[in-house]
């Protein structure tokens, strides 16, 4: 994903695959693969040296590269932060792990629920009386990975300017999920939130910030934190600030959210988002994937686009001098690539050098 938002925002970016067992031949596109949209790859045999030298000739003019093995892997394979910065001192060295480079379990396997259970986020997350709920694989894999990483690569790029020299980006899913929790920690050290799955302000425990169900089992989100917002709830839900008041007292919310509850079962999902339509009641449809794309705000502003039959996000965020765009489908492993490594400083004869040896597979 760092790679795909990065190409979208204007990168030149190739991806280096595993080089498939033939050592020849372009696979075939997989056009539901978007996260390898924007960017051409290469296949590349990293058991040869040839193909480690290929790499390390990528490296002489990159800005940035990216790896996601486990620590020490690139070092055993020659490609490690040393041999790289030797060829270009100027070069980024984005490394992207769950548990981080350091530490007692930067060795071990893992994926993205594993690390946000270390940090208290997965804890937090789900309803009273219920075990934790995971989020999808947004916060780990995405948010503290993906996205810190892409952040990270363009500060040392940035620093580059001043120093003229490269550095490592150590970029740890636990990390990044720690710091996207910050506010949840003052919260909690200030008070405000418990331990309590469920029962506070932002995990549903609030009357006022929850999904609410619809008479036709559908959902809508009812998020009107601040009391003008609420007011204008009540007034669209045709309740009095008497009977179901702002109230900030935890204990309160249970019977205030039944009293929400009871009349958001009065009305469709469509109903009541006619019903709230222009106010400032802080509400949203809870739609399927099936069904955003095809929201008017979110076609107004392009958020989903059709590609290849499918409905996909566009890219983000948006600019207005150099607008970030989908660069291209997903591409077969090999295909349009020579192209793009010919821009890169590397001529034909060199090119068809390092496909004689198998260092990387056909690309056209």
């Amino acid at each position: 994903m760092c790679g795909m938002l990065l190409a979208e925002l204007g990168a030149t970016v190739v991806r280096l695959d595993r080089i498939e067992p033939s050592g020849l031949g372009i696979e075939t596109p997989k056009t539901s693969a978007f996260l390898h949209r924007s960017r051409p790859s290469v296949a590349v045999d990293l058991k040869q040296d040839s193909g480690v030298a290929f790499v390390l000739r990528l490296c002489e003019t990159a800005d940035a590269l990216i790896e996601g093995f486990r620590p020490g892997v690139t070092e055993r394979l020659g490609l490690g932060p040393e041999a790289c910065l030797r060829r270009n001192q100027r070069l980024v060295y984005g490394r992207v792990t769950g548990w981080g480079q350091t530490g007692p379990l930067s060795t071990i396997a893992g994926h993205d629920l594993n690390y946000i259970a270390l940090t208290g986020a997965l804890h937090a997350i789900g309803r009273a009386g219920h075990p934790p709920t995971p989020p999808l694989n947004l916060v780990g894999d995405y948010g503290g990975g993906a996205l810190y990483l892409a952040l990270g690569i363009l500060a040392a790029l940035l620093e580059v300017r001043h120093s003229g020299r490269g550095q490592v980006v150590d970029a740890a899913m636990v990390d990044g999920v720690a710091s996207l929790m910050t506010a949840a920690y003052a919260l909690r050290s200030a008070g405000f939130t418990s331990d309590t799955r469920g029962a506070n302000l932002l995990d549903g425990g609030a009357h006022f910030y929850d999904v609410f169900e619809t008479r036709d089992a559908q959902y809508i989100a009812l998020a009107p934190i601040e009391t003008k917002f609420y007011d204008a709830l009540l007034e669209r839900l045709g309740l009095r600030a008497s009977e179901v008041p702002h109230s900030q007292i935890p204990t309160d919310w249970p019977e205030l959210k039944q009293k929400i509850a009871a009349v958001i079962k009065t009305r469709s999902r469509d109903e009541w988002m006619t019903r709230l339509r222009g106010s400032d009641a802080c509400v949203a449809p809870v739609l399927s994937m099936a069904e955003a794309p095809h929201h008017p705000h979110n076609q107004a502003r392009q958020t989903f686009v059709s590609r290849d039959g499918h409905w996909q996000p566009n890219a983000a965020p948006r600019f207005s001098q150099t607008p970030s765009a989908i660069q291209s489908s997903p591409t077969a492993t090999g295909q349009h690539a020579r192209p793009l490594l010919q821009r890169w400083g590397l001529d034909n004869d060199e090119l068809d050098t390092f496909i004689s040896t198998g260092a990387i597979g056909h690309i056209a």
